[in-house]
């Protein structure tokens, strides 16, 4: 039997990328008088549920903002708990990712993290690098405006030498130098919590995304609050700068 549609029959073709910024874990917790680390634990779990959905609705990557470049300014015992969870989640996990035939990637700067969980991530990007049902990307020390830093310098290094003519730096140029160059750009970005911003995830990438704010916490945005996500991203009409009847004329096309 095939899995049940995650869109509306209106609009049978899901979004390829779905980008998520996993937000209120904490105040999910501290709404049922638990620690914010059990609020992350919780987002953790909700995450693998996702993954699944994701999978079974035919959508073929999800980029997930599990830890931001800001992020280091929160407590220290909230920050290594993180990275403990983190790494308890790899392992625990690693089986049913490679089950699922899923590929992680990474973007961010992950030099800086921990050595117990930065060895085993590294462990798992080159362990399922050839998997090819699903992506998930996790962004980890990673701010896009960082990105948007390191892509410019790139570019400059090889304007210097003569690498790239200045007339040659065009769009192409900066997203091949991006770190999610060779994925699709998301088409649907999704933030939990009630709250109304991109927080600097995935600026450029999400130049022509549908956004779609939940107002439910994260450890809360189970399948069906997805189903709703999609919903909502079905109805959107979705031109690129053309009009309405020219997209009207391209489908009868």
């Amino acid at each position: 039997m095939s899995p049940p549609a995650l869109i509306s029959s209106a609009n049978p073709v899901p979004p390829r990328h779905i980008g998520i910024i996993m937000d209120g874990n904490g105040r999910w917790a501290a709404a049922k008088g638990l620690p914010r680390l059990e609020g992350h634990r919780r987002g953790a779990e909700r995450l693998i549920e996702i993954i699944d959905a994701c999978i079974d609705g035919g959508i073929g990557t999800l980029t997930v903002f599990a830890f931001s470049a800001e992020n280091w300014k929160r407590p220290l015992e909230e920050v290594s708990g993180l990275f403990k969870l983190g790494e308890w989640i790899l392992r625990a996990h690693l089986a049913r990712l490679e089950k699922r035939n899923v590929r992680l990637r990474v973007i961010g700067d992950i030099s800086a993290l921990p050595e117990f969980v930065r060895v085993p991530l590294e462990d798992v990007i080159k362990s399922t690098q050839d998997n090819t049902a699903f992506t998930l990307v996790v962004a980890l020390n990673y701010g896009a405006r960082q990105e948007i830093v390191a892509a410019a310098q790139a570019i400059a290094t090889d304007v210097a030498a003569g690498k790239l003519a200045p007339a040659a730096v065009d769009w192409s140029a900066v997203e091949a130098r991006l770190q999610t160059a060779g994925m699709p750009d998301p088409d649907l970005i999704i933030r939990t919590s009630g709250e109304f911003r991109l927080s600097n995830f995935l600026l450029l990438q999400s130049a022509y995304a549908e956004i779609v704010f939940a107002s439910v916490f994260w450890p809360d945005f189970d399948k069906a609050q997805l189903q709703l996500a999609l919903a909502e991203y079905a109805k959107r009409e979705r031109r690129f700068g053309q009009t309405r009847e020219q997209i009207q004329t391209s489908d009868q096309a």
